[in-house]
């Protein structure tokens, strides 16, 4: 992507902030995602900060023990919720997110400034912020729940900005999921394409599309945790399940 133009992260927040947006994300191999992104039209432009056109991040999952929000999503409910840190590394700057499920299937991500320092517990602040969210979008007694760490991602990510349509899009790789129990996956091969956009499916998704790739069912949260215990509902991850994590000891699960 040396040949594409940069854009600032101020000037991006500007022209695409798309906090509210419909997202499709896309499982590839390193090898197709290279064949798509040497496709991209020509004035597309990638993110760079202080030099940098790829950026490491962390995220801090919380969860309930019983896990309610990964279940949530694993059976597909029309309320569901995920609460996260997330961290860039290279800038030492955190956020607590919470990101829900909005009309017409739009995802609504809300977050507060967080301390580095604090990305892996919930301080009463954020207990504070995220009961108000979780009340929001009617769970019950919100500050009744256990929220503790359950996962750890970090990646590398690209950004792109298709100036026609005002979309964007994230390329993720060098993946990495850490449980709560120690457990190390590493998906060196795997990348991420997350496309952001109104409606109306963007330039990129339509590259995407010609060169047949369709959007996948994934979720960093959801499918990293199905991937590193046997013992979870996982059909809605099945597909990506099967090709990018066959080699995991990972059990079938009904």
């Amino acid at each position: 992507m040396s040949r594409l133009e940069s854009i600032s992260l101020d000037e991006l927040v500007a022209v695409a902030a798309l906090q509210t947006r419909v997202d499709r994300k896309y499982a590839l191999e390193r090898s197709e995602a290279a064949e798509v992104l040497s496709a991209l039209d020509p004035s597309t432009r990638v993110l760079e900060i202080d030099g940098e056109r790829a950026s490491a991040y962390e995220s801090v999952y919380f969860d309930t023990p019983d896990l309610l929000s990964y279940r949530m999503a694993a059976t597909a409910r029309r309320r569901r919720f995920k609460l996260r840190t997330r961290s860039y590394l290279d800038t030492a700057e955190a956020f607590l997110e919470m990101k829900s499920r909005g009309a017409r299937s739009t995802t609504v991500k809300e977050r507060l400034p967080y301390s580095m320092d604090d990305r892996e517990r919930l301080t009463v602040e954020g207990r504070d912020y995220a009961d108000a969210a979780l009340g929001a979008i009617g769970i019950e007694t919100p500050a009744r729940l256990e929220l503790r760490p359950t996962l750890v991602t970090r990646y590398d990510r690209t950004t792109l900005f298709s100036p026609a349509s005002l979309g964007r899009a994230t390329i993720d790789t060098a993946l990495v999921w850490e449980g709560a129990d120690g457990r190390v996956l590493r998906r060196p091969r795997l990348v991420i394409v997350e496309t952001k956009s109104g409606a109306q499916a963007g330039e990129i998704d339509r590259l995407l599309w010609s060169r047949g790739h369709r959007p996948a069912t994934v979720s960093k949260y959801g499918t990293g945790l199905a991937a590193l215990r046997g013992d979870l509902p996982s059909n809605k991850w099945t597909r990506v399940l099967r090709r990018h994590f066959a080699d995991t000891t990972r059990k079938a699960t009904p």
